[in-house]
């Protein structure tokens, strides 16, 4: 039994006319006779009474027609998702991020995805540091991820945004009355920041702004996520550099204020392994080149 059997049968039981069925199905009636025919033999029945008048539904052919049309509306299913699947309209794509960067960029992409291509799965996995993430892309267990410039040979990425360092204190601390610090200045200070064995692009940049500055960070404290981290600092457990975007997070008792000096910006870019040919993440990419353009200055 093949499809375009059905379809010729189903046109006929509608049109109850060989001529108009076949100027539906686009085919000369001869053709279309002998599928009928075909169909009739390797069923075992007849379908249809013909006379040089009218062609009417045997039994048989009345109780094929309803499962026919239901066949013929799953082939047609079938036929547009597995087409849609192929045009990368289809699919489940991982998405790992953390931090107050891909806080900020993240709704932007999902909310795009979403209207956008509504058959794609944004499966988001938080507390996913960069250099976590990098690890995930590289060995195939996650496809999307926010990381920290530059990243390892094999990833693609796209810079999505540029985050400058700011300093996080309770607002009872004596800096708080400054305009700007000086990194220097924090060498006595209790620091919190992200766990050092998750891979997290802000704690390494935190570090190194420090030696830079001639002192090693005396950190008391670490903190999951942006939320966590900024609390501890609103309940006066030490200070912290943060990404800029972390100053969109309002707690009560925390104050930001810029750093003196050059301190090194990160850059925040999307990043995936090169050899990943899932169609569904070409089609997100897509978006995200359009909703999430490239900082000026930095190549796409």
């Amino acid at each position: 039994m093949e499809l375009r059997h059905l379809s010729g049968f189903v046109a006929v039981a509608e049109e109850l006319h060989f001529g108009r069925a076949a100027e539906r199905l686009h085919m000369a009636q001869s053709p279309l006779s002998q599928q009928i025919r075909l169909l009739e033999r390797d069923l075992g029945v007849t379908l249809f009474d013909r006379t040089t008048r009218s062609v009417r539904l045997t039994s048989a052919g009345q109780a094929l027609l309803e499962p026919a049309r239901h066949l013929l509306a799953e082939a047609a299913v079938i036929r547009r998702t597995v087409r849609a699947a192929g045009a990368g309209e289809v699919g489940r794509v991982s998405v790992g991020f953390a931090g107050a960067s891909s806080y900020a960029a993240l709704p932007v992409l999902a909310r795009a995805v979403t209207s956008e291509l509504p058959g794609i799965e944004l499966v988001l996995e938080g507390q996913t540091y960069s250099g976590e993430a990098l690890g995930r892309i590289t060995d195939g267990t996650l496809d999307l991820g926010f990381v920290a410039l530059p990243a390892r040979r094999g990833i693609h990425t796209r810079a999505v945004r540029v985050e400058h360092l700011f300093l996080a204190l309770p607002d009872t601390h004596p800096l708080v009355e400054r305009e700007r610090v000086e990194l220097a200045e924090l060498a006595q200070e209790r620091f919190v920041t992200f766990p050092a064995t998750r891979g997290s692009a802000v704690r390494d940049a935190v570090v190194q702004a420090c030696h830079e500055a001639g002192f090693a960070p005396r950190i008391t404290q670490e903190a999951p996520d942006s939320y966590s981290l900024l609390a501890l600092v609103g309940a006066g457990v030490g200070v912290a550099l943060v990404v800029e975007s972390a100053r969109d997070i309002r707690l009560e008792h925390v104050q930001f204020r810029p750093l003196a000096g050059q301190v090194s910006p990160l850059r925040i870019a999307l990043a995936w392994r090169a050899g990943n040919d899932s169609a569904a993440l070409r089609s997100v990419l897509r978006v995200a080149e359009r909703v999430l353009p490239t900082p000026a200055g930095h190549p796409s």
